[in-house]
């Protein structure tokens, strides 16, 4: 989800169809979990504050997309993970695919918006790797209008991938480890410049953890980590947001259990130092 200059908001989302056991069967080269098929991505618009919502908008796939929806065409781009807007007016969004066009596993991709999302056109490939999987990805613009792409990763042992690009998302500079484990994230500029990283923490002791990055984020590992919660039942936890609440306060999201118990939604207040 994203507010824009304008006022008003975009949210994004991704959406599963379940069908009776024998018609699901029947789709065999369907994007699907047991008796559920992959729809791929939607957004819905509001320009009330919240109060009501316009859509779907449909974006388009990725090219070379190879996972296929309830009718048989590539499904539309998704992504769990926040946008932004660019100094440029520019949307920019990160999405997940598996693609004919990359070899190897899961990558990510970059599509940007110039008319506040009604369209949306692929740019380029965030990152690809023939071993290391991307999904999830929340991308932030710094002060100097660097891109910077933060990544979920598999088969890397949990750990944070960034990827930036500093030619206003034509392309993007090979792929980091950000040199620390979770998952997603998401990035919140502070008064001062610096940014608020957020992120789920899914290894024992479960939680929520944070790092306050420089303003062109290129101190990740160094900086120092921040335990927000410690006490999750399991690690089906994490998709943090935050926003300001004052100039010296915060509020982080989250979804979370306690006792491996029923999910819910917190969240913790950081004051801003």
């Amino acid at each position: 989800m994203v507010q824009l200059r304008d006022g008003s908001i975009l949210c994004a989302s991704y959406g599963w169809a379940l069908l009776e056991t024998n018609a699901a069967a029947k789709l065999k080269e369907a994007a699907r979990h047991q008796n559920f098929v992959f729809l791929g991505g939607y957004m819905v618009r509001s320009r009330d504050g919240g109060h009501s919502w316009q859509g779907p908008i449909i974006p388009p796939p990725i090219p070379g997309e190879t996972a296929f929806g309830l009718f048989g065409q590539p499904v539309p781009a998704y992504n769990r993970g926040a946008m932004c807007q660019g100094k440029d007016g520019r949307l920019y969004w990160v999405t997940a695919s598996k693609t004919s066009l990359v070899p190897g596993k899961p990558g990510t991709h970059l599509l940007i918006s110039s008319d506040g999302g009604d369209t949306w056109a692929h740019s380029c490939s965030v990152a690809a790797d023939e071993k290391v999987g991307f999904n999830e990805t929340s991308i932030y613009e710094t002060p100097k209008g660097t891109l910077v792409a933060f990544m979920r990763t598999e088969d890397f042992g949990d750990h944070t991938a960034v990827a930036r690009s500093t030619d206003h998302g034509k392309s993007f500079q090979r792929w980091e480890d950000a040199g620390f484990l979770g998952h997603p994230h998401y990035a919140l500029r502070l008064p001062d410049q610096r940014v608020l990283l957020v992120y789920g923490y899914r290894h024992p002791p479960f939680g929520i953890r944070a790092r306050v990055l420089d303003a062109e984020c290129t101190n990740l590992a160094s900086a120092p980590e921040i335990v927000l919660r410690e006490d999750g039942g399991g690690g089906d936890l994490g998709y943090p947001w935050a926003t300001m609440l004052s100039k010296h306060s915060a509020l982080v999201v989250y979804y979370f259990n306690s006792g491996d118990g029923t999910r819910h939604i917190a969240g913790t207040r950081l004051a801003i130092e």
